[in-house]
């Protein structure tokens, strides 16, 4: 798993890519609760490169989600990739998660 971490406008944008598993999702979460700790009004989890991620993955965006909701943070995944979308879908999390189709539409642009 490849994590990029950048801030544009108020908006703080984190890419995946490759496979968030188990060995990979500590990071991942590290991550995430890191930018809701900097309580900005929009978190955004891109996950257009995301190869395949398994329960520790979703658990990692549910732990994000849960503190963006105590916060007062809007939390969104963007571009989400087909097994990450098959994934959600299943554990019927894509009726949970703010979902853009786009990074841009996440944005708002």
């Amino acid at each position: 798993m490849k994590l990029e971490h950048r801030t544009t406008g108020t908006a703080a944008i984190v890419a995946l890519s490759g496979e968030v598993d188990l060995r990979h999702s500590p990071a991942l979460r590290k991550a995430l609760m890191e930018v809701m700790l900097d309580k900005g009004p929009l978190v955004v989890a891109d996950l257009s490169a995301v190869e395949y991620i398994d329960s520790s993955g979703i658990a990692g965006l549910v732990e994000a989600y849960q503190m963006a909701r105590k916060n007062g943070t809007r939390f969104v995944l963007a571009a989400i990739s087909d097994p990450v979308r098959r994934v959600l879908q299943l554990a019927r999390l894509d009726r949970v998660f703010a979902i853009a189709d786009t990074l841009e539409g996440a944005l708002g642009e």
